[in-house]
């Protein structure tokens, strides 16, 4: 039988009234946490974390619960009360001597960033953590082990006060470089460059800035670390990475600009996934629909393929098939033209590509393959020259899929294909997705060809 509810206790604080108000109402709806949470698109988890006050509950959380349980507004109208009793509480620590006050947990940093291998963690719906985190994480990347890679002339140059002109700079590098990491991988030097580039950026955080340029500012702070941090995954680098999401994360945060948020949100989500922890990368993409009111209909399709891709993962067909087709909802809404710029990439190939990737797992797990096959094979079609690593990964995922649904030789025409398009890149996922070719391909071992794509792939794979 399941275990009873444990008991709350709502004179703790505002935050815990709030949260047994949440679990009343939930129960008087006679709705799980899950229930409720997929109306709201977060998980159930997090439901509990918030009745348990374990994690506080944000207006845009409290106004979509409110709608969700039909409350009047009990929620909303209570949050202030939480939010205040945060406040006093971060004012009593600003008060206390720097030595008492801890540096907070989110500035340790990862991988290449200072050599720590701590994972970023910070309360993100904490304002005056955020801030910390972005002073920590901005004077770290830039007078860290990242100024490196400048000359003394280059890394004195970052102005004392930001212009128009320098956030220009900061998007344009920002299209740059996604571009590059598009075609060539995020390896090598297309990193390099986009650490340098990260560098001089976070820099600009502790310069002055007019009212007027400081959401643009973050704004474009956050788009270059998506990049820098995508380029960090494509290289393995994964603490650099989640670090640098994170980050992004905060930025977008700062000023309240929702669709980079969701942008951030959905690379942690990926990076999660390919981690081995689709559970967290669900979660990470639920939270990245939180006030989904506020994204286009191509962020939104966007999110629902990492949620998506991580119920794969876990191996729940039907919540991946409803979530695709969530997906294909909101895909077949895009008006281009309300579209911001960092969705140019959100095509119909990678539409088709993401899905079928979600439907790849499904179809190794016994699921029909058809439909995988026929979104992966829209994503090779139409991928352009400009996205090779793109149109590798679909090449790749559909030989895959070939060789397992027992038809060798359309795979090994594909495979090779897909052999000759990742031995041009930089990418160490590329690679990876070449070595799984391989090991499904291994059932047909007793084929010359099939023997000889596997010893080239085992090649380029060591290289």
């Amino acid at each position: 039988m399941p275990r009873p509810p444990k008991p709350l206790d709502p004179t703790r604080s505002a935050a815990h009234w709030l949260g047994a108000e949440l679990r009343h109402w939930r129960e008087l709806r006679k709705l799980s946490q899950d229930e409720l949470g997929r109306l709201v698109h977060l998980s159930g988890d997090l439901i509990s974390k918030f009745e348990r006050a374990e994690r506080p509950c944000k207006l845009h959380h409290t106004r979509a619960l409110d709608a969700a349980l039909d409350t009047g507004g009990v929620l909303s109208r209570s949050v202030a009360l939480a939010e205040a009793e945060m406040d006093n509480r971060s004012g009593e620590m600003d008060k206390r001597p720097a030595a008492a006050v801890k540096a907070p947990r989110g500035a340790r940093l990862g991988g290449t960033l200072d050599g720590s291998t701590h994972a970023p963690e910070w309360n993100e719906s904490d304002p005056m953590e955020r801030r910390n985190f972005l002073t920590a994480t901005g004077a770290a990347i830039a007078a860290g082990p990242l100024a490196q890679l400048l000359t003394s002339t280059s890394a004195a140059a970052v102005p004392t006060t930001v212009r128009p002109a320098d956030v220009e700079q900061i998007r344009d590098a920002a299209t740059t470089l996604r571009g590059w990491d598009n075609l060539y991988g995020g390896a090598g030097v297309v990193r390099e460059t986009a650490l340098a580039q990260l560098n001089w950026a976070a820099g600009l955080l502790n310069s002055r800035c007019p009212a007027p340029l400081r959401a643009e500012l973050f704004g474009a702070v956050s788009r270059l670390a998506t990049v820098v941090g995508a380029a960090a995954f494509d290289s393995f680098a994964h603490d650099d990475a989640q670090r640098l999401f994170a980050f992004a994360t905060a930025c977008a945060e700062e000023v309240d600009n929702w669709p980079l948020r969701a942008i951030s949100y959905n690379l942690r989500s990926r990076q999660a996934i390919w981690r081995g922890d689709p559970d967290s990368g669900l979660t990470l993409a639920e939270l990245g629909l939180a006030r989904a009111d506020r994204l286009s209909s191509a962020e939104q399709s966007m999110l629902h393929n990492a949620r998506a891709r991580a119920l794969a993962k876990m191996g729940r067909t039907q919540q991946t098939l409803a979530a695709i087709g969530t997906s294909d909802d909101s895909f077949a809404s895009i008006t281009p033209t309300a579209e911001g710029p960092w969705m140019a990439y959100y095509d119909g190939a990678q539409h088709h590509g993401d899905t079928g990737h979600a439907l790849f797992d499904l179809s190794l797990a016994g699921h029909p393959p058809q439909e995988a096959l026929r979104r992966l094979q829209a994503a090779v079609d139409g991928h352009g020259e400009g996205f090779a690593r793109s149109r590798a990964f679909s090449r790749t995922k559909l030989a895959t899929l070939q060789m397992a649904a027992s038809d060798p030789d359309q795979a090994l025409a594909e495979g090779r294909t897909a052999l000759s398009e990742v031995s041009d890149l930089r990418s160490l996922r590329a690679n990876y997705e070449l070595a799984e070719l391989a090991r499904v391909a291994h059932r047909h071992r007793s084929l010359p060809d099939v023997r000889d794509l596997r010893e080239q792939i085992a090649a380029t794979v060591a290289v």
